[in-house]
């Protein structure tokens, strides 16, 4: 009896991460034609942005830091100074105009490409709470 109690626990928990891991890996594709089609003009096919005049989203500590700032970012534009890995940025990021499940699909894909890692998996429901707020 406890072996399957065992045995069942271990096959919930493996159910679980490979299906977590199917949602981030088919959100990130989605993301990943949507960065192309929306974000790379400034960010750079590798998210390396422009110099000092855009940031870049490989290893970005304000990315990382900051992923509530960076949905409203690309939800509703961005202005003001910020800082990235230590560089100091100040330009006008337009409002994209994508709806919640295309920014889901974009954050998943930046937050897991070009040597960026995070524990998170941004949902819908992500983006629409951090939207509301």
């Amino acid at each position: 009896m406890r072996i399957s109690l065992l045995f069942f626990a271990l096959f919930f928990l493996f159910s679980i991460h490979y299906f977590q891991d199917d949602i981030l890996l088919k959100s990130m594709d989605r993301g990943s034609k949507l960065y192309r089609k929306n974000c790379v003009v400034c960010h750079g096919k590798n998210g390396t942005g422009k110099g000092k005049r855009i940031p870049p989203l490989a290893q970005s500590d304000y990315l990382l830091n900051n992923i509530d700032k960076s949905i409203r970012g690309i939800k509703y534009g961005l202005k003001g100074e910020i800082m990235v890995n230590g560089v100091t940025y100040d330009k006008v990021m337009k409002p994209s105009g994508l709806t919640d499940p295309e920014i889901t699909d974009i954050m998943n894909f930046i937050l897991n490409s070009w040597d960026n890692t995070t524990e998170t998996l941004i949902t819908v429901e992500t983006v629409k709470k951090v939207i509301k707020q």
